[in-house]
């Protein structure tokens, strides 16, 4: 059963990041740079988040990328540079990546949202994506 939650896993990681066989987790950190010391943590990544988790049916894969997204921001977690990568990979664009941190500003506040939006500042840059803010109302 182990075995068929990696594969099941690692085939999620390949579907969200659109990854090679040779490179199936792609910009995804599962915990490889702890091998060292906790080398059974990319086992429970990949059984866990991806062949539990991001397996389950309900949500689509752009829904569960911005519902990781909000969690991400909320918590202030550095992993959502990878997750916002992964949102562009499934079919999100930038301006609902950026609609999703912003609607988040109530909840979760100023320091959270603008740290995400540096983040995802960054990461577009690095992918040469623009924003359009033509139908923000300032």
């Amino acid at each position: 059963m182990s075995d068929d939650l990696y594969q099941q896993g690692i085939k999620k990681i390949q579907e969200l990041t659109a990854s090679p066989d040779d490179n199936p987790t792609g910009n995804m950190d599962i915990g490889a740079a702890f091998a060292d010391i906790a080398p059974d943590l990319q086992k429970y990544v990949v059984e866990f988040a991806f062949g539990g988790i991001y397996s389950r049916p309900g949500l689509d894969n752009k829904q569960k990328v911005l519902a990781t997204i909000t969690a991400l921001v909320a918590q202030g977690k550095p992993q959502i540079a990878m997750h916002i990568n992964t949102g562009l990979t499934v079919g999100l664009t930038p301006e609902e990546i950026v609609g999703c941190i912003m609607h988040l500003l109530p909840y979760t506040g100023f320091p959270s949202v603008i740290n995400a939006l540096t983040v995802a500042k960054q990461v577009f840059k690095e992918q040469g994506i623009s924003v359009d803010t033509s139908a923000v109302q300032s």
